[in-house]
């Protein structure tokens, strides 16, 4: 079939099929720009990511500290004790101990609320924000007679100042696992101020915390938030409060370490292999589109190519290639012999001339072999 014959039978395709032709279009259309969104919203997801590591500091260092029964544990003096040795590389330290408690405001529950217990080093008057990047709206925050007394007070986000308290929390109490506080801060919204949010949130002093972990059956887990002097010192903060980790517990296992540059770096990663898992399953359904396509229309331009040439014989069209196999076919064309009682008798591989087409078709019609 000629370049001229293609062209004709494409037209002649497209003419007689105008409704499956535009599907096709359509569908691929589609198909082409679900993956320029996938990548769109990825690329967005990416950026809104970063921007919130960055929100919260990129010299921000995670530690978590599981606690070896009966044995040596690392407490808060030994965290500030190193922060004291190493100014060059640690800005501030602070516990942060989640606690399990339900928080309740009269008869409302909030469950979705994230309660931390912290020390007052998490706010720093000087710029007026946590290591966390939020700052104070109303009233004060935590101070160390606070937390060296394990007061009952605390300091909300901005979601809970308004749902429970219509925007003027400070003074007002609330629970936590039973145990009465009071509000002597507000936050700024940072996020959305919505429930389960990152404004959705309340600071308790961490020895506190410690008692109601233990209360609810606690996991046995310690959390600190060390903020490094810089993003280019936080490589150095982390080697040496691994350092004094190990020297402690004698064992990695016990304690994990991450920098906020890490975790950033674990997020692109992720959202990286995601983004390509849902642009390799677009790829494979417009494939599969096409070749579907591709099929139904070599069928049409074989029907018409036989109408065409004048070809009246009946023609199989075997589109799973099922017959292939099963005659074991291995060449193009393979011609075979079927007699009257519709037995296959023979069959030859490869071109035929006319003779040799005759005296097959005569051996099968008579049922003789030569």
């Amino acid at each position: 079939m000629n370049v001229g014959q293609s062209f004709r039978l494409a037209i002649k395709s497209l003419l007689t099929s105008k409704a499956r032709a535009l599907l096709t279009m359509l569908g691929i259309i589609i198909g082409v720009a679900a993956v320029i969104v996938i990548v769109s919203l990825g690329t967005g997801m990416q950026t809104y990511m970063n921007s919130q590591f960055e929100q919260v500091g990129v010299n921000l260092i995670q530690v978590m500290v599981h606690e070896q029964p009966g044995n040596r544990n690392a407490d808060a003096d030994d965290f500030y004790e190193l922060a004291e040795k190493y100014p060059q590389y640690i800005d501030s330290v602070t516990p942060a101990l989640t606690i399990s408690g339900v928080v309740r405001h009269g008869a409302d529950e909030y469950e979705r609320t994230s309660v931390t217990g912290v020390s007052e080093t998490v706010y720093n008057p000087e710029t007026s924000q946590t290591v966390n990047g939020e700052s104070l709206e109303d009233g004060r925050f935590l101070s160390y007679v606070d937390v060296e007394r394990n007061q009952h007070v605390c300091v909300v986000g901005s979601y809970l100042n308004e749902a429970m308290f219509g925007g003027r929390g400070v003074g007002q109490s609330l629970t936590i696992g039973g145990v009465p506080f009071t509000v002597i801060g507000t936050m700024r919204e940072t996020a959305d101020s919505t429930e389960g949010s990152g404004d959705d949130f309340i600071y308790v002093p961490y020895g506190l915390a410690s008692q109601l972990n233990g209360t609810a059956g606690g996991s046995g887990m310690s959390g600190y938030l060390v903020a490094s002097t810089s993003e280019d010192t936080s490589s150095a903060a982390k080697g040496v409060i691994e350092s004094m980790l190990f020297r402690i517990y004698e064992d990695s296992s016990w304690y994990q370490v991450i920098t906020m540059a890490e975790m950033m770096d674990m997020m692109d990663s992720m959202l990286g292999v995601l983004m390509t898992i849902l642009i390799v399953i677009a790829a494979i359904s417009l494939a599969d589109m096409a070749r579907l396509e591709a099929t139904e229309r070599d069928a049409e331009d074989i029907a018409a190519f036989l109408e065409e040439n004048g070809y009246t014989y009946p023609v199989v069209m075997d589109d799973t290639g099922t017959l292939f196999y099963q005659y074991g076919i291995s060449a193009y064309p393979t011609t075979f012999m079927i007699d009257p009682e519709g037995n296959v008798f023979g069959y030859v591989q490869g071109a035929v001339s006319r003779e040799i087409m005759d005296d097959i078709v005569e051996q099968t019609m008579t049922g003789q072999r030569r």
